[in-house]
């Protein structure tokens, strides 16, 4: 790691995670692709995070905020310190492959029309199995994890290919691709952030790359519980902004009836789950921010570079048939050994 002009700041986010951190920060070290910074950007934690961090690993440069300030708050901290230009997101629950920088900086190289790099994460206790190989925004206005639960060793996850988005948790951008579309909407907090930034940026013609040589194993939800009650309502909330914000407008229209279906299941699901009241409390939030959506969705739209026909071909039209192969797969894999639950399959992410 050098002192000064890196080539990549690396942005770690924490909460009350100074268990994670061990491996994650050791595994930063054993790294082939070296110059890099590291960022830690700890969001109120109340674990002694902050004094671990300074203690035994003094090279990084640590940002210790009084007040919890989300996802999106906390990492645009650390993207607006970093002094790299490439920035790489890093969840605190991860250890990356020895090779994970040095392969997605090896992708942009040979990909200058791309602005953005998904890495290759697996299960950390059940390394066969996918927890993503990129995101995917279908044309229902869902969003979720490609291969998710999925052979880890299948033939279409170790291609280099094209998605439609990265999962924030380990994923590399161009700085200057983030100067141009923005940083993360700081209004989401939690939750689909990561995917609102990949959807501005294929609006802005930015292309993002799914690297398989670039691995990652996560223990997924190390520091959050799925499908408990804000789980349900930032998620259902924020994958609104998401589609109100992004979705060209004849999308919205043509496929609006699917977009109600996705709603009626999922709410359906959740209601089953005595999460029902979350998630409408979600969807009210939502409306109740449109104004401001709407404020924002015109400053995202008259910006756009592509053509809505572009957009409607990077989103996935299979969207029932993903869902049902991931209840398929959660039902042969049953018991993973991971925080993995049906919930998953119904909000996407």
């Amino acid at each position: 790691m050098q002192d000064s002009f890196p080539r990549v700041s690396i942005i770690i986010l924490n909460w009350n995670g100074k268990d994670l951190l061990p491996s994650c920060l050791e595994s930063l070290r054993r790294q082939t692709f070296r110059d890099f910074e590291i960022i830690l950007v700890d969001n109120g934690s109340t674990d002694g995070s902050v004094p671990w961090v300074q203690q035994h690993f003094p090279g990084v440069r640590v940002c210790a905020l009084e007040r919890n300030l989300g996802f999106a708050g906390g990492n645009n901290v650390g993207i607006r310190q970093a002094r790299g230009m490439f920035i790489a997101l890093l969840n605190n629950d991860t250890e990356s492959d020895v090779r994970w920088l040095e392969e997605l900086m090896k992708a942009l190289a040979a990909h200058p029309e791309a602005g953005f790099c998904a890495s290759k994460l697996v299960f950390y206790h059940q390394r066969n199995l996918i927890d993503t190989a990129g995101d995917y925004f279908s044309i229902a206005g869902s969003a979720g994890k490609l291969g998710h639960l999925d052979q880890a060793d299948k033939p279409e996850y170790n291609q280099l290919r094209e998605v439609f988005g990265a999962c924030a948790g380990a994923a590399l951008y161009r700085k200057e691709m983030l100067d141009e579309i923005g940083l993360f909407d700081e209004d989401f907090f939690v939750s689909f952030e990561d995917v609102d930034l990949s959807f501005r940026a294929q609006l802005k013609g930015y292309k993002c790359l799914y690297v398989p040589t670039a691995i990652v194993r996560h223990r997924v939800h190390g520091t959050i519980q799925k499908n408990s009650p804000a789980y349900v309502y930032y998620g259902h909330r924020n994958l609104e902004y998401v589609y109100l914000k992004n979705m060209p407008g004849s999308l919205i229209v043509k496929y609006f009836l699917l977009h109600v279906l996705e709603e009626m299941i999922a709410f359906g699901f959740f209601l089953t789950q005595g999460r029902g009241l979350d998630f409408l409390k979600g969807k009210w939030d939502a409306l109740r921010a449109l104004p401001k959506l709407l404020d924002k969705r015109r400053q995202i739209q008259q910006s756009r570079s592509v053509s809505t026909e572009y957009i409607r071909t990077m989103m996935r039209r299979d969207w029932w048939s993903l869902k049902w192969a991931r209840w398929r797969r959660l039902r042969d894999f049953a018991q993973v050994g991971e925080d993995v639950e049906v919930g998953s399959v119904l909000r996407g992410k």
